[in-house]
């Protein structure tokens, strides 16, 4: 896919409605007060021996974050980098954390996050990985303003 049609996509998904049921399809995931889609997949990794696949994989994944958060910078202003780990931990103690918060700490360490100019929700980009053999996916997720506080949260 080109930058234009991630960005496409990102905006569509940034407009569309909250459901008001937990839903997956094979292209992310969505509940009430939030979306997750699956921007682009890698290979998965069962059979790189040297790690060279991975690490191809990764630089262009990344370089397409990267192209994506200039564009969204461009638009928005400077994007928050959200520590997802403080998630992770609560969540392991059995504490609840809300969705995506919840999903996209098991699968990233950090997202960047930008408040979007309607003012009740956040738009945020995520490189991650489930475990070593899985593919990397870069994620974009919204979600409600009030499941993030961008004040307080592990931003830097």
């Amino acid at each position: 896919m080109t930058t234009e049609e991630y960005l496409s996509m990102i905006d569509a998904l940034a407009a569309r409605p909250f459901p008001e049921a937990t839903y997956a399809d094979a292209s992310g995931g969505g509940g009430p007060e939030h979306h997750v889609r699956d921007l682009q997949v890698s290979r998965d990794f069962w059979d790189d021996d040297d790690g060279q696949a991975w690490v191809e994989a990764e630089a262009e994944l990344q370089a397409c974050l990267d192209d994506l958060s200039v564009r969204l910078t461009t638009r928005w202003g400077n994007a928050f980098v959200v520590d997802l780990a403080p998630y992770l931990s609560a969540a392991c103690e059995g504490e609840p954390v809300p969705e995506p918060l919840d999903y996209l700490s098991q699968q990233a360490v950090t997202m960047q996050v930008w408040p979007l100019p309607d003012g009740d929700r956040w738009l945020a980009l995520a490189l991650g990985q489930a475990d070593k053999e899985l593919p990397l996916i870069l994620f974009a997720a919204v979600g409600q303003v009030s499941v993030l506080d961008l004040s307080t949260s592990g931003q830097s």
